[in-house]
């Protein structure tokens, strides 16, 4: 039986849709040379400063939710990102999921997700994180090509890959990893080589990305002198397209543009972000969105942003009790917009319902006819009575449909 919390004011649509709780963990052994996420190499990190800290910010985020129309939560996921977060101690990863239940009930299947690199997978640190409440482990394997690895900046190898994959196996009823394709001059036959290997390996969700080259990485600037160049965008197309087709003859469906998994292994963390639930970012840079019950049938939506610097993040919260850097309303329009963006990224694509629910208006009341007829008429959307929906070729021009859709 699912727990339950009876509130006296009825939760906004958003937050019947999930409630996850973020974590970021900045720190990395290493910066890859494509990441551009808040990731930070340091020599020392004091685990009981931060673990505190954490603990502070999250206790903010409880009392700010009780103070302002935000009861009546079930937590339905748990997210430790990074960074590195396995660099994390395991009594730490306890600690914050201990305060966690303490402050709002759970699902009686409550997801709780590590992201780990290799290099800081080791037996007995996984079966404590596992003693410590997570549930499910996140592997940034990224190649099983040692030659590929280190083009890509990455500390372990294929081998070492391997036995991360199988010392998660034994220590966690689900797990997942990421793999980069769409490498430079990678062709068909490798990729697929590659796949099929990483499918042998029995995970019921895989994370497949495109490489991108990002500002502000060690890539941009190698590509900017000519060091780099990316493979050509056909034959990354058909990269995407093969990938689809291997993954389908699996039983992995791509559920999300880069996500694949059997029926009911999808992560349920990140389907709340993208069917446009509601979620508690703590640690440098998280950002979070949070709807709260005001009276009104849609609540008012606070977007939340975190310092992104570790150093400056953890004085503030000790000073502060948090170091949350931004609250804003988020307007009907920018609530109607996010969701496009996020949900479009499903296969299932968005209720219309849902966006009913989340705005107050009817989608064909917000959107250009004309631009929707010819988007759907060019078989990159499907609108029908109950749901809006990206096609596979809509989803791969994602951002250009929904650029021209919004404007």
């Amino acid at each position: 039986m699912e727990t339950s919390l009876q509130s006296s004011t009825p939760l906004p649509a958003a937050a019947r849709r999930g409630f996850g709780i973020y974590i970021h963990w900045p720190f990395c052994l290493k910066k890859c040379p494509y990441c551009d996420f808040n990731s930070h190499v340091r020599e020392e990190v004091s685990q009981e400063r931060w673990r505190t800290a954490l603990l502070q910010e999250l206790d903010h985020y409880a009392e700010l939710l009780k103070n302002k129309g935000g009861e009546g939560r079930i937590v339905s996921s748990i997210f430790f990102g990074g960074g590195t977060p396995s660099l994390m101690a395991p009594q730490t990863a306890g600690a914050l999921i201990d305060r966690i239940r303490q402050h709002w009930p759970a699902r009686n299947d409550l997801e709780i997700t590590l992201e780990a690199n290799p290099t800081s997978v080791e037996a007995g640190k996984f079966a404590a994180f596992a003693q410590a409440g997570i549930n499910r482990v996140s592997l940034g394997i990224q190649s099983l090509n040692d030659e590929d690895l280190r083009f890509l900046g990455r500390e372990h190898s294929a081998q070492e890959a391997l036995k991360a994959i199988d010392i998660a196996r034994k220590n966690f009823d689900r797990f997942s990893f990421d793999l980069i394709y769409a490498r430079p001059e990678q062709d068909k036959q490798v990729w697929t080589q590659e796949l099929e290997q990483a499918l042998a390996e029995g995970t019921e969700h895989l994370s497949l990305y495109q490489l991108t080259i990002e500002e502000n990485t060690a890539f941009h600037g190698a590509r900017r002198r000519g060091e780099l160049t990316e493979l050509n965008p056909d034959k990354a197309a058909e990269l995407y397209d093969l990938t689809n087709e291997i993954m389908e003859k699996k039983g992995l469906l791509n559920y999300e543009i880069s996500n694949y998994a059997r029926s009911g292994q999808e992560s349920r963390h990140n389907l709340t972000y993208w069917k446009y639930g509601d979620y508690i970012g703590i640690g440098p840079g998280a950002h979070g969105r949070l709807t709260l019950s005001d009276g009104s049938p849609l609540g008012t939506k606070m977007a939340t942003r975190q310092h992104r610097a570790p150093e400056i993040w953890l004085d503030t919260v000790e000073q502060a009790g948090h170091a949350t850097r931004t609250y804003s309303t988020v307007s009907i329009a920018e609530r109607f917009e996010e969701m496009m963006m996020m949900g479009l990224r499903l296969e299932e694509g968005i209720s219309l319902k849902a966006i009913s629910e989340e705005t107050g208006d009817d989608f064909t009341n917000r959107i250009d006819h004309s631009r929707l007829k010819q988007l759907c008429d060019e078989q990159l959307l499907v609108l029908s009575d109950d749901k809006i929906r990206a096609t596979p070729s809509g989803r791969t021009r994602l951002n250009s449909l929904l650029s021209y859709l919004l404007t």
